[in-house]
């Protein structure tokens, strides 16, 4: 096999696998309607890429991937499968490459991007290749080809292809109802994930903290006396590691962690929010089991500087822009905590819901979320491709919300009512997971002029 197509190329899954490929040393070849940075990158590597979808694309390719955002409709995809081209998912692809290796795999439902970038980066002393749904700043990319017989991935459980994977090692850093409109119900999200953990074949390690992950834990270590289960808490002393003396000075966290009854030290975070102690936790407990030294650890950890769009800071002077990924609400919940711990000024708020079903299924769970935000700008659903199917709008939102809402489906008055309105000090956090991030840019390009 020498010839591999992906269809969605600039994807963030697709555009990793892609430039691993390339490493490897694969003739690459992709589509997608859409230009951004990792286009760009992929075509610099050497990879050749269409601006349409057509059959003809895929021609004499020995491989064809695909994600589960393609159509069966796609031209692409029905020419490889009336013409017997091997046809793979991307996360049947990713697992071909990670079950050959050492690999560890990070899955939850939050965190999973900025764990996976963390233990990516704390591990570069052993040369791991890297695939996460992120932008790392310490590579300026979503993936790196590493030359030792490690990998760290993002494992993605929306559509359940974290279970192609066979990890030596799992890191799991919460379970909640998210994606119901793949899975059905709760209860197969957590079937889910007992399965991710009984195909780990080291040691699992999970977050104590959240309570449905820590009965599945439980289920696990009756049933299988021999697979390891390794517990990590912010506060919790029956954990196998924990953290203690969590204090703030200078915008820089500071914690003691203490791992099976011993104080390995104090450790520092840039990154804000005690989600992010806890994230660390588990990329120290991997990260000292690899005998990474302990020194070069603490300070990998102190200088991480967070995946792209996971509160990253795009200006800051008489007011803050951030643009950050939260979309589902207790990471909404987790972003706005972290930021109230920092600024003690206004902190507004620009939300761009995520998917009609998204906003269907979590709707109740809104309510609370922006608790820490001082106002609330609301923009139209973010569709994705999606039919509204649900009887769902923003004007629902806004009154299940209920903190100070304001919703504005102009583009242009946003930027005039941010402009109008601003106080020193003030902090607009961008948050969502569709196109927001293009409005956060424009803010800051304006704030510059």
């Amino acid at each position: 096999m020498k010839k591999v197509f992906f269809i969605g190329i600039s994807g963030i899954g697709m555009s990793g696998l892609a430039k691993i490929m390339l490493k490897k040393g694969y003739e690459v070849y992709g589509s997608d309607i859409s230009e951004k940075d990792v286009t760009s990158e992929l075509v610099k590597l050497g990879a050749v890429i269409y601006k349409k979808h057509i059959d003809l694309n895929a021609k004499k390719m020995d491989l064809v991937v695909y994600s589960t955002a393609i159509k069966k409709s796609n031209p692409e995809y029905i020419f490889a499968k009336l013409n017997g081209i091997k046809l793979l998912k991307r996360g049947e692809l990713l697992a071909e490459l990670f079950n050959e290796k050492k690999g560890i795999a990070v899955a939850g439902t939050h965190g999973k991007t900025t764990t996976s970038s963390m233990l990516g980066v704390s591990l570069f002393d052993i040369n791991p290749t890297i695939i996460v749904g992120g932008i790392i700043p310490e590579i300026g990319s979503n993936s790196k080809f590493g030359k030792s017989e490690y990998m760290v991935v993002e494992a993605d459980e929306s559509d359940n292809s974290f279970l192609y994977l066979n990890p030596e090692y799992s890191i799991i850093t919460n379970i909640e109802a998210d994606h119901l409109e793949k899975h059905g119900t709760f209860e197969n999200i957590k079937k889910s994930f007992l399965k991710f953990m009984e195909k780990t074949k080291k040691e699992v390690i999970v977050c104590k903290d959240c309570e449905v992950l820590d009965e599945l834990a439980k289920q696990i270590s009756e049933r299988d006396e021999e697979k390891k289960i390794i517990t990590y808490s912010l506060k919790d002393k029956t954990a196998n590691i924990y953290c203690e003396n969590i204090y703030i000075k200078n915008g820089i966290t500071h914690y003691t962690v203490i791992e099976n009854g011993e104080e390995i030290g104090e450790f520092e975070l840039k990154i804000p929010g005690e989600h992010n102690i806890l994230n660390s936790l588990g990329v120290i407990y991997i990260a000292r089991k690899l005998k990474i030294e302990k020194e070069k650890l603490k300070n990998k950890l102190k200088n991480f500087k967070g995946a792209k769009r996971r509160f990253d800071i795009l200006y800051e002077n008489s007011v803050r822009i951030i643009d950050d990924y939260a979309h589902h609400p207790t990471e909404i919940k987790a972003t706005l905590t972290a930021a109230r711990e920092i600024y003690k000024d206004r902190i507004i708020a620009i939300f761009q819901p995520h998917r009609y079903s998204r906003t269907k299924f979590l709707m109740d769970s809104f309510e609370g979320a922006f608790g820490n935000a001082d106002k609330v700008i609301l923009l139209p659903i973010y569709s994705a491709g999606e039919k509204n199917i649900y009887d769902i709008n923003e004007n629902i939102l806004a009154d299940k919300i209920n903190n100070n809402v304001k919703i504005i489906r102009n583009r242009e008055e946003i930027t005039k009512t941010i402009l109008d309105d601003k106080v020193k000090g003030d902090t607009y956090i961008f948050m969502g997971a569709g196109d927001i991030y293009k409005l956060a840019y424009e803010m800051k390009e304006i704030l510059e002029r």
